[in-house]
This record gives C-alpha cells, structure tokens and sequence, in this order.
C-alpha cells in the first residue's frame, strides 16, 4: 500500500540573511504550533524519484485538531486517506478496500505530523533557520534519530501560517506539499478524525497505542 506522508524534497540557498531574520523564522514556527490549534487547507503534492526521472502529482485536503488529530484526503484517481485519531495513524485505501493502523506514537513524534498537529517539535528535531525566499520564512528540521524515515525536512511558513513543507525520505524520494490558503482555529467535528471501517473492508490493526 502506498504511503504517501513521509515526502521530501530539499531546495539549497547560498543566501546569508541576518540573524534577526533567521530568529524570527523559528518564532513563526512556534506561533504556528502554539496559536493554530485546528485548521482546514487544501494542497498539492510533488514526488520525484530519487533519480529525478519519475515525478507526479496529487491534490488533496488537510483537517487537523490538536493534538495529534489529523485527516488527509487524497483526491482520485489514486484516492487515500490518512486519519490520525489521537492514539493511531489509519491508512485507508477505499478502491482496494484496505485499511492498516500504526501506534501514533510510532508515526507523530519523528514525522511531518509533529509539525502539523502535534504539540513538540524540538523533541525530536533539531532546529534550524533558513533565508527567507520569496516572502517565505524556512526552518530546516533534522530528526535526531537516524532512522526517523526522513532525511531532510523544510516547513516554510508566512507569518505564523504553514505555507509549504518539503522532505527528503529514508529512500531518497523528494516531495513537496504547497498549501493553499489556510481556515484557522476553526470548528471541526470529531467524526472527521475517527475511522469507521466500510462493510467488507480487509482491516490490519498494528497494535495497542
């Protein structure tokens, strides 16, 4: 099945920037963890191939409720969702009728996910700054265990909104998701983020929380 989240794609810049600049990057990366506590968005998505010759493209949509309760809606023709529920992560795949969990403690911590709907990031990257591109302030973010799954990860933020997130994988896959206009702190129902499973669906449980 394909896992889509773990995405990555890494942009150089030989720019330097003053220090003020780089400190208030990571503050809008702190404002946006601890200021938007719900939000709804839709995104494009970029994967290449490790050797740049494959690339495609999908859209979807982003709910998220902290902590760590989040909804990914891939679009067809390759339809997935992605539903983090406070305690698993379940990968659905409605066209082959298949769904499979994960522990969210296994998936949030060390993942893009700690940056979208948890609640820490520090924890379990280290944090760096980056020059503003294009009215876009980057935070480079390098996970501290070396088999997090991820390579390199950018969170590119306007203000204290995300803007766009770009990762490097384990396998050398490069991915970019470009946000659209965020909805903050909006109303979002609990329903949204639990998963029921469709009549007949091949369901695999990975384990107690």
């Amino acid at each position: 099945m394909k896992r889509r989240l773990l995405l990555a794609l890494a942009l150089s810049a030989g720019l330097t920037v003053p220090t003020w600049a780089q400190s208030n990057a990571l503050e809008q990366l702190t404002a946006f963890q601890r200021e938007v506590q719900s939000g709804r968005v839709n995104f494009t998505q970029v994967v290449v191939s490790p050797d740049g010759k494959k690339r495609r493209s999908t859209q979807g949509s982003f709910e998220f409720l902290r902590p760590n309760r989040f909804r990914f809606d891939y679009q067809p023709p390759e339809a997935q969702t992605l539903i983090g529920d406070g305690k698993k992560v379940w990968l659905i795949d409605p066209e082959l009728m298949q769904a499979s969990s994960r522990p969210m403690s296994q998936v949030v911590s060390a993942t893009p996910v700690a940056i979208l709907a948890g609640t820490s990031l520090g924890e379990a990257f280290v944090l760096k700054a980056e020059p503003e591109v294009n009215g876009v302030a980057w935070v480079a973010a390098t996970p501290k265990q070396a088999d997090a799954g991820i390579q390199r990860l950018r969170i590119g933020l306007k203000g204290k909104l995300l803007a766009a997130m770009e990762i490097v994988d384990g396998l050398g896959q490069k991915s970019t998701l470009t946000f659209g206009p965020l909805e903050v702190n909006v109303p979002l129902a609990a329903e949204r983020f639990q998963f029921v499973p469709s009549k007949g669906m091949d369901v695999v449980d990975g384990g107690a929380p």
